[in-house]
């Protein structure tokens, strides 16, 4: 589902308040020329990642899916010089792409992008006493969403804050698809979060250049 004047607003907000610069532009072209999904966020939610990390004071970060590392780099930009992000990405290939971008963005001495199943990397962050992270962003396949928030509750502190992408599937997330395991997931994780005492949560539309589509937004309480 898509609208040429949400195209628009979003083209107006990036070209006024959220540009992006040569390392962001030069992330998109590259992962494109590999052949990626066109899938990244858009920029003005690029930026409102990278806002909500500065106001969070993250000074460690994981992100479930990694992609070309467009979001990475929002994300990373707003960590100190001492800071730490982790992403998590199941294609090597993706992941070689996502590694080359953030070292053109100069990131690279505090991102580490792991290979692999993120069901298997998050317990070996778990086991190095990886966390507690500060945010941690999940944006990757939607039948696990309930269990990437899980372990981002256990990799947590009381006042993480979790974003989750994607969630609204076109409006389809409001009636039961149990032949889309997309949806099926998504509404998985809704109501994992709508039970967990820890978790204080919202979540909003948003339409534009990506569609119709949302974040759930949850911040942990205790």
């Amino acid at each position: 589902m898509t609208n040429p004047q949400w195209t628009a607003v979003d083209h107006y907000f990036a070209d006024t308040i959220s540009p992006d610069d040569e390392a962001l532009t030069a992330a998109l072209a590259a992962s494109a020329a590999a052949g990626l999904p066109e899938i990244a966020v858009a920029p003005n939610q690029g930026k409102l990642l990278h806002l909500l990390a500065q106001v969070q004071g993250a000074r460690s970060i994981l992100e479930i899916g990694t992609l070309g590392g467009y979001s990475t780099i929002w994300l990373a930009r707003a960590l100190p010089a001492d800071g730490r992000l982790i992403s998590l990405e199941y294609d090597p290939a993706h992941a070689d792409v996502a590694r080359a971008n953030i070292a053109h963005a100069g990131l690279d001495k505090i991102v580490e992008v792991r290979t692999g199943a993120a069901l298997d990397s998050l317990p070996r962050l778990e086991a190095e006493g990886a966390g507690p992270f500060d945010l941690v962003f999940i944006d990757a396949d939607k039948v696990n969403n309930p269990h990437y928030v899980a372990w981002a509750l256990k990799l947590s502190r009381p006042g993480t804050v979790i974003v989750v992408d994607n969630v609204v599937r076109d409006g389809k997330v409001a009636t039961e698809h149990p032949d889309d395991p997309a949806i099926t997931g998504t509404r998985a994780m809704f109501d994992l979060v709508a039970r967990e005492p820890r978790l204080d949560a919202t979540a909003f539309q948003t339409v534009g250049t990506k569609g119709y589509d949302g974040l759930l937004l949850a911040r942990v309480t205790a």
